[in-house]
């Protein structure tokens, strides 16, 4: 890393750090106003991310990117988006009668069940709403997590994001750069009879399986799938968005494993069954899906 790139890291992390530290102590209809003026600043800019996150939108809506439509959801996206930083920052000081009494879900029984009959559960979600508090507010009922994180730059950056998570009782492995088999310890966990949670709508590996998503080619990661044919956890979808002041979030039904074709072939069947859920929530909640980056292969490519 050059000297230049060195201070840049440091800077952003500095950043991230006065963050974290000093809007946990502003009251928060404040820092809601403070941070919903950096989600229309963003907008307005219309900088790369803002520009993907539109023509991610505007394949949901099934229009143009010029659409009218797809600039004013990128707006209202854009401030979901800064509302899961800001809560992001705020979920320590929250308060756990908050996380808990504020989720509005269904289908949850679904977890319940499968834990009952001593099978690992695998929960996939796609970035959609605050997946954070939806994690916290399982580890409140009482079901311990274990998650994957991408590997940030600088490494400091990187740290504090995994010490944020496992001050919430999150179990975290690093995507990469360890030693440890990620695939391999989460299959412990599910053989354990505890809960995975993966954020599946985004492939971080150039190895994902290609799906129909939205009309269009897209690729996802086949862990979730193959981690469930593996040690035959059950595998939920999950849906978040936002509800006024609270968080909506939807377990959908199981993912069964066809059982029938090869072990790829089993696993490419489950990964499409998942896009079709992660579609069907998504198309309800679109201001709710917070994806700046590429999903479609053809704009990957």
């Amino acid at each position: 890393m050059s000297g230049a790139d060195r201070l840049k890291g440091e800077a952003v992390d500095a950043l991230y750090g006065l963050g974290w530290a000093a809007v946990k102590h502003v009251p928060e209809k404040a820092a809601r106003r403070v941070f919903r003026r950096i989600a229309d600043r963003t907008w307005a800019e219309h900088g790369k991310g803002v520009r993907q996150l539109e023509k991610n939108l505007a394949r949901v809506l099934g229009v143009p990117p010029e659409d009218p439509r797809v600039r004013r959801l990128s707006r209202q996206a854009m401030r979901s988006y800064l509302r899961y930083w800001l809560e992001s920052f705020r979920l320590p000081v929250m308060g756990k009668e908050r996380i808990v009494s504020g989720m509005r879900i269904t289908g949850d029984e679904r977890i319940d069940k499968a834990l009952g009959e001593g099978r690992g559960v695998v929960l996939a979600l796609p970035h959609m709403g605050n997946y954070d508090h939806a994690g916290a507010w399982l580890v409140l009922r009482g079901q311990p997590l274990t998650t994957v994180a991408e590997r940030l730059k600088p490494e400091s950056l990187f740290e504090r994001f995994v010490a944020y998570r496992e001050s919430l009782g999150f179990e975290i492995l690093p995507l990469t750069g360890s030693d440890v088999s990620v695939f391999g310890v989460l299959a412990r966990r599910l053989r354990e009879g505890r809960v995975v949670c993966l954020v599946a709508d985004r492939d971080l590996s150039d190895t994902g399986i290609e799906v129909d998503f939205f009309g269009g080619t897209a690729r996802l990661p086949g862990g979730p799938a193959a981690l469930a044919v593996q040690t035959k956890a059950a595998l939920f979808p999950v849906t978040l968005w936002y509800e006024g002041e609270h968080w909506g979030a939807r377990v959908h039904e199981e993912i069964p494993d066809p059982g029938e074709g090869d072990r790829k072939a089993r696993i490419r069947a489950m990964t499409q069954s998942l896009a079709d859920a992660f579609a069907e929530g998504i198309a309800a909640h679109p201001a709710d899906w917070h994806m700046l980056q590429k999903v479609w292969v053809e704009d990957l490519s």
